[in-house]
């Protein structure tokens, strides 16, 4: 198989950059190297920033209405390309195609609210506000934008961010994961045929030394992030000391709740999907199951069925629910976490430890896995294993449960399953966690509202798109103003004017 080398994304064009160094990248059903993306040097990010630097002094004075036109077109483009988009995902990121498309489909979502930025942009008007004075406030770009995403979205995150920096007048500069490089350098190509002006979207591969130069760049002036809770930290505390604006979104830990009232069938089949899909690569999916009273039986058999029932294949299968994980690093890292659990007594109902796919041997295969009778100081309950693992502990009030999860240090995701509302109630406004969902597993919220976790999950006082990303990448201007006539001209007074 031939290997391809990713190139960066500069000024309208792709680049090569003058760093030598180079990463593999490999598809995870296989193992198999496919490509090399290239590591920029420093002179590569000083290019990078320079060149979108000198882009902001333009862009952010083009029109609302020249640059809702680039993104509607953006979006069309992107529509039209989601199968190929999806191709990118599943190769370099290994999940199924039918989960790569709706990762697509929710980037979209973020494109679609951004197109409405004149809507968002309006500022507001006091008219009078003193005798002759009128007070107004309007938002501006903070210039320079950097982004750095995971792997688990290579389309979805990077798009969670460009379109609201750029809609408001922003310059970018994506720092994709090099584990699944080539969605972002299509995402380019499209920015570029929708019209958008060169030095307004670049793509900047790199390893640490590249995140930290992004972190410390005196002309970068903001920085979003999404990854680990520990980088996520390291990135705000950087990024803040060295005078930019920073959200930097963390890991988590998340917990549902099944009642003993809960549609068993429901909830497990639902706690199954949110556990295993993706492969448990996602921030949001639940790892830990909450069963209160005597749910817990019956609960634990229905998702050891549903468990042992999902197909895991190559994301290109059409009948695969789910794929591989990212790298064989991650793989192992999960069989050592639930071999402990084994080991320190809980019950592992399903054991997805050695499961692989015929003629894939080499791929980073981990089968679906169901640990019962979790103990809260092992490590199957203290880590983000970032896998399908689920574990299943058990409480006996909806208040024990609800101590339980605000224990836990993280605080992006829950859910629980329930058919009462004074229960719902009591935990939406009792649990210390960011996003919640009642019934639904994977609370993410829709584009016009906002993403972002609490405690260890979010580092920043700013959640990612929706109103929140509006103000994140805007700052405030208030104008008092006064247009007196000739003939009411007075005297200054020497005291603060009141009225």
């Amino acid at each position: 198989m031939s290997i391809t080398t990713i190139p960066h994304f500069f000024n309208g064009a792709e680049h090569l950059g003058t760093g030598t160094d180079t990463e593999g990248v490999f598809n995870p059903a296989t193992g198999a190297q496919t490509g090399e993306v290239r590591l920029a040097s420093p002179s590569d990010l000083d290019q990078a920033v320079a060149i979108a630097k000198e882009a902001a002094k333009s862009w952010g004075d083009v029109s609302l209405a020249k640059r809702t036109t680039i993104l509607f077109k953006f979006r069309e483009l992107v529509a039209a390309h989601v199968d190929e988009l999806a191709a990118l995902i599943t190769a370099e990121h290994g999940k199924v195609l039918s989960d790569a498309k709706g990762e697509i489909g929710r980037g979209l979502e973020v494109i679609e609210f951004a197109c409405g930025i004149p809507q968002l942009l309006k500022g507001e008007y006091s008219d009078q506000a003193s005798t002759g004075i009128d007070v107004f406030s309007y938002r501006q770009p903070v210039g320079v934008v950097a982004g750095i995403t995971p792997f688990n979205f290579p389309v979805m995150v990077p798009l969670w961010m460009a379109p609201m920096a750029i809609a408001t007048g922003n310059t970018f500069i994506l720092k994709p994961s090099g584990r699944v490089p080539s969605a972002a350098m299509l995402l380019a190509k499209l920015f570029k045929q929708a019209g958008l002006p060169d030095g307004v979207f670049q793509v900047l591969h790199g390893n640490r030394e590249v995140v930290q130069g992004l972190l410390t760049h005196p002309d970068i002036d903001a920085i979003s992030f999404v990854g680990s809770t520990p980088v996520a930290k390291l990135v705000h505390d950087t990024g803040t000391v060295h005078g930019k604006r920073v959200q930097a979104l963390g890991g988590a830990k998340n917990h549902a709740i099944i009642l003993p009232d809960a549609d068993l069938d429901n909830a497990a089949d639902h706690l199954a999907a949110a556990a295993f899909g993706s492969a448990g690569q996602r921030c949001m999916a639940i790892s830990v199951a909450i069963a209160v009273g005597d749910a817990a039986d019956a609960l634990v058999a229905k998702v050891k069925d549903r468990a042992e029932a999902v197909r895991v294949a190559d994301g290109t299968d059409p009948d695969a629910e789910m794929g591989p994980v990212i790298t064989k690093a991650a793989q192992q890292k999960m069989r050592s976490i639930v071999t402990a659990a084994a080991e320190s007594g809980a019950d592992l109902v399903v054991d997805g430890r050695e499961f692989t796919v015929e003629g894939q041997e080499e791929g980073y295969w981990f089968g679906p896995t169901v640990i019962d009778k979790v103990d809260f100081d092992m490590d199957a309950y203290q880590e983000e294993i970032f896998g399908p693992v689920l574990s299943v502990v058990r409480a006996e009030t909806v208040e024990e449960a609800i101590e339980l999860i605000n224990s836990n240090p993280y605080g992006n995701g829950t859910a629980i399953f329930t058919s009462s509302g004074a229960n719902a109630r009591k935990f939406h406004r009792g649990v210390h966690v960011g996003m919640i969902g009642i019934n639904v597993p994977v609370p993410v919220p829709v584009a016009y509202h906002s993403f972002g976790g609490w405690k260890d999950s979010l580092f920043g006082d700013k959640h990612i798109y929706g109103p929140e990303g509006v103000s994140f990448y805007t700052r405030a201007k208030v104008i008092t103003e006064r247009w007196p006539e000739p003939k009411q001209r007075t005297g200054a007074s020497y005291n603060f004017p009141t009225n």
